[in-house]
C-alpha cells in the first residue's frame, strides 16, 4: 500500500508512521489516569491533603485541554512532525521532572509542563494519519490509533498499580523516560516532513481560546472542590464559568469574522460528520468517567478491594479494546462507520444497564468481569471509527485544526462528566446513606447510589449513538489536495 500523493516516506509505507505516533498517544492517554492510584502514595510522600493532591492530576487535565486547539492549528502552520516531536521531549523531560520532585508544589508544576507536551502532541498523531493514509485504507490505521486509546486509558489504573506497590510512586512517571526516548527514535526515522500552509497565525483567536477554555475546565473540574462557591475573595466558581463562557463566545464572534485564518475555521462544523463526531467524542468521554469514577470508588470502599485488585476488574476490558479496535477501523472502510459507532454506542449503553442490574454490597468483584468485557467491545467499536469520521472529510489545511477540535471537546466531555458524575453521586449518597446508619446501611446506599448515577451516563450514551445515526456516508474527499500558498 501506497501513501497519499505529496508524501515521501522514502520508499516505506504508510503503517511505518504508526509506531511512534502510537507510543507517543499511549503515553499520553496513560497518564490521564495512571496518577489516581496513587493518590494515598503522594499524600503520605508529601505530608499534604487531598485537594494539593487532586492538583497533580487537574494541573495536566487543564493544560493538556487548554491547549489543544492551539497545537492542532500550529500542526498545520509549521507541519506535524516537528510539533509531535517538541512535544514528545517536553514530555518525557516533564515526566524526568514528576519523578524528582521533592515537593508537592514542584510535582504539580511538572505535571502542568507534561500537559502541554501532551498538547502538542495529540493533534499531529491524528493529522499524520490522516493525511498519510489514503482514505480507503485510513479506518483501519485509526482503528490502531483508537485501539491505543481505549487500550491505555484503562491500562492506567493497573500499570499504576503494580508500579506504586513495587517500586513506589516516582516510577509512574520514570516508566515514560524509555518509551519517550524510544518514541523519538522513531519518529526521527519515520515520521515524514509534510507540506504545510503559509498563513496568517490568528494570536488574538489563541488567547481568547485559551483563556476561555481555562477558565471554563477550571470551573468544572474544581467546582466540586469549592462547593461551587467562592474560590477566593470576589472570585467564585460560577463567575469563572460565566468569564469563561464570555471569552468562548467572543473567540467564536472573531473567528467568523476573520474566516478562513481562524485558529478554528467555522466551516469545519459544516461538516456534518464533523460536527457530529464532536458530539459523539464529548459523550464517549463522559461515559468513560461516568463508569470508573464510581465503581472505583464502590470497589474500594464497599468490596474493600486493594487499589490493584479494583484495577484489575478493569484489566479485561481493556484487553478486548485493543483487540476489538484494529478490527473495527478495518470494518469501517468497508461498512459505513457511522453504523459502526452507533452500535458501540449500544454495546456501550448495555454494558452499563448490566452494571446497573448486579451491582450490590455483597456481590464477588468477579461478577463485574462480563460486563466489563462488553464494555471494552463498546469502547473498541467506538474509538477508531469516530476519529475517523472526525478528519475523513478534512484537507491538508484544517487537518490539524480538526484534530485540535475534536481532542478538546473529547477533553471536555471527561471534564463535564467528572462534574456531572460528583454531583449526582454526592446528592444521591447523601439522601441514600442517612446520618447514624449502619455499615449494611451504608454499604447499600452506596450501591444504590452508583447505579442511580449510571442512569445519567446510559442516557449520554444514547445521545451519542442518536448522533451516529445523523451522519452521513459521503465518500471522504483526499487530504492533499493541494492549494496555492503552501510549502514544503
Amino acid at each position: 500500500m501506497t501513501a497519499n500523493p505529496g508524501v515521501d516516506l522514502r520508499g516505506r509505507g504508510p503503517w511505518s508512521v504508526l509506531p511512534p505516533l502510537v507510543l507517543g498517544f499511549f503515553m499520553i492517554m496513560v497518564d490521564t489516569t495512571i496518577v489516581n492510584i496513587a493518590v494515598p502514595s503522594l499524600v503520605k510522600t508529601f505530608d499534604t491533603s487531598l485537594t494539593a493532591v487532586g492538583w497533580v492530576n487537574s494541573a495536566y487535565l487543564l493544560s493538556f485541554a487548554t491547549l489543544l486547539l492551539v497545537s492542532g492549528r500550529l500542526g498545520d502552520r509549521y507541519g506535524p512532525r516537528p510539533l509531535f516531536m517538541a512535544g514528545l521531549v517536553t514530555f518525557t523531560l516533564a515526566s524526568l521532572w514528576c519523578g524528582l520532585s521533592g515537593s508537592i508544589t514542584m510535582l504539580i508544576i511538572a505535571r502542568a509542563v507534561q500537559g502541554v507536551g501532551a498538547a502538542l502532541m495529540t493533534p499531529q498523531t491524528m493529522a499524520v494519519i490522516t493525511r498519510v493514509f489514503p482514505p480507503a485504507k485510513r479506518g483501519a490505521a485509526m482503528g490502531v490509533w483508537g485501539g491505543v486509546a481505549g487500550l491505555a486509558t484503562i491500562t492506567g489504573p493497573v500499570l499504576g498499580g503494580v508500579l506504586v506497590e513495587s517500586w513506589g510512586w516516582e516510577w509512574i512517571f520514570y516508566v515514560n523516560i524509555p518509551v519517550g526516548v524510544i518514541a523519538l527514535v522513531l519518529a526521527l526515522r519515520f515520521v515524514p516532513r509534510l507540506p504545510t500552509h503559509v498563513a496568517f497565525f490568528d494570536w488574538w483567536g489563541v488567547a481568547l481560546s485559551a483563556l476561555g477554555l481555562f477558565a471554563v475546565i477550571f470551573g468544572l473540574q474544581e467546582g466540586e472542590t469549592y462547593h461551587w462557591g467562592t474560590v477566593h475573595g470576589l472570585l467564585s466558581i460560577p463567575l469563572i464559568l460565566v468569564v469563561g463562557a464570555v471569552l468562548l463566545v467572543t473567540f467564536l464572534w472573531w473567528q467568523a469574522r476573520i474566516g478562513e485564518h481562524a485558529l478554528l475555521p467555522l466551516s469545519l462544523f459544516t461538516h456534518r460528520n464533523f460536527a457530529l463526531a464532536n458530539v459523539a467524542g464529548m459523550a464517549i468521554s463522559f461515559a468513560m468517567i461516568g463508569l470508573f469514577f464510581p465503581l472505583t470508588l464502590f470497589l474500594q470502599e464497599t468490596l474493600e478491594l486493594s487499589p490493584l485488585h479494583a484495577a484489575l476488574v478493569n484489566l479485561p476490558g481493556s484487553l478486548v479494546s485493543g483487540i476489538v479496535a484494529p478490527l473495527a477501523g478495518r470494518l469501517s472502510d468497508r461498512v459505513s462507520g457511522k453504523w459502526v459507532t452507533g452500535a458501540g454506542f449500544l454495546v456501550l449503553a448495555a454494558s452499563m444497564l448490566w452494571v446497573h442490574a448486579i451491582i450490590a454490597p455483597g456481590m464477588s468483584a468477579s461478577e463485574f468481569y462480563p460486563p466489563m468485557v462488553v464494555f471494552g467491545i463498546g469502547t473498541g467499536l467506538v474509538f477508531s471509527p469516530l476519529a475517523n469520521l472526525a478528519t475523513g472529510g478534512l484537507d491538508h489545511r484544517t487537518a490539524g485544526a480538526g484534530a485540535g477540535a475534536f481532542n478538546t471537546t473529547r477533553q471536555v466531555g471527561g471534564v463535564i462528566g467528572s462534574a456531572a458524575i460528583i454531583a449526582v453521586l454526592t446528592s444521591q449518597l447523601a439522601s441514600a446513606i442517612p446520618a447514624g446508619s449502619s455499615i449494611e446501611v451504608a454499604n447499600q446506599g452506596f450501591a444504590d447510589a452508583v447505579g442511580a448515577t449510571l442512569w445519567l451516563v446510559i442516557g449520554v450514551l444514547l445521545l451519542g449513538a442518536a448522533a451516529a445515526a445523523f451522519m452521513t456516508r459521503t465518500v471522504r474527499a483526499d487530504p492533499l489536495e493541494q492549494a496555492p500558498g503552501q510549502r514544503s
